[in-house]
């Protein structure tokens, strides 16, 4: 899962402060990290894995996923620049985490991060934070599979993507409609029809010839659909 730590816990999962894995302006000598780079569509780490490290994406993007036992993939979380995951309850990791396109991801051992916390009452709070984001984000999404027609979907996820890339005029999509039909329960084919719609209906534009620069014209318009 994905969080945001900020000193409001009133924004939106996306991006963790990004002192937390021991950037320069850390405050926690004790951390340790590393920086390694995967090509497209190479893992990170498998489901059952140790979950040992906690990463956090410097740049390109991640997808979490679980394979279901007809063959099917449920995408569980886009990480994007900035978003920590790979923090677990558990012992284990349980989902995929996979590259969606080349990346580099900084890690640091997870027992750091609980060393900290003991010790730092404000780091601990940020933890807490990450937890109730990964709930909220989990409860989210369970709704929008449940309760929420093809197009609200894909016009709650082009919203959802508008808000981690800050409101920028176009949406720069780095995973494929193959990946948002996972992530949203739906066919490659739906997807395509409700952008096709979305398109239509006035409340976007496509740039570029694979169609992955979307420039959303009519934000209220996706707003509604997403109510």
């Amino acid at each position: 899962m994905f969080v945001r730590v900020n000193a409001s816990p009133s924004f939106p999962p996306g991006i963790l402060a990004p002192d937390i894995l021991g950037t320069p302006n850390t405050s926690h000598a004790s951390f340790s990290t590393s920086q390694f780079n995967y090509r497209r569509g190479t893992e990170i780490y498998g489901e059952g894995e140790p979950a040992e490290y906690v990463y956090q994406v410097v740049s390109g993007a991640v997808r979490s996923y679980k394979l279901l036992s007809d063959g099917r993939r449920q995408i569980g979380a886009f990480h994007l620049v900035g978003d920590i995951f790979g923090l677990e309850n558990d012992d284990v990791h349980r989902f995929t985490a996979e590259a969606v396109v080349d990346t580099t991801v900084r890690l640091t051992r997870r027992l750091s991060l609980e060393r900290v916390a003991h010790s730092d009452p404000a780091f601990a709070h940020n933890l807490l934070i990450m937890t109730t984001s990964n709930l909220q984000h989990a409860e989210d999404h369970m709704l929008l599979l449940g309760r929420k027609t093809a197009l609200e979907r894909v016009a709650a996820f082009l919203l959802e993507m508008d808000r981690r890339l800050n409101g920028v005029d176009v949406v720069a999509l780095p995973m494929c409609r193959r990946d948002i039909a996972d992530y949203l329960g739906l066919t490659l084919e739906t997807v395509s029809r409700a952008l096709s719609k979305l398109h239509a209906y006035g409340a976007l534009d496509f740039l570029g010839s694979n169609q992955r620069e979307i420039m959303l014209v009519d934000r209220d318009q996706l707003a509604k659909l997403d109510t």
